[in-house]
């Protein structure tokens, strides 16, 4: 029951807006024969979790560890 207008059909909504994720050639720095991580590892799930980086955070999707970041003034 929809009070107050009518119902939504499917040709209604708008579509959902997908951001591109990181690729994983983004997740590494090549220089000569060495290779380094830019993200740091997950503590708990060890080498290749990488916590994502967020506004004030990073994050391990895999088992939900948190780490906050403090701000710089």
């Amino acid at each position: 029951m929809v009070v107050g207008g009518k119902k939504k059909g499917p040709k209604d909504r708008k579509p959902k807006v997908r951001k591109p994720g990181k690729k994983l050639g983004e997740l590494y720095e090549i220089s000569g024969d060495s290779l380094k991580r830019k993200n740091r590892n997950c503590p708990k799930c060890g080498k290749g979790t990488f916590l994502g980086k967020h506004k004030n955070r990073l994050v391990c999707g895999k088992c939900g560890y948190v780490e906050i970041l403090e701000k710089k003034e």
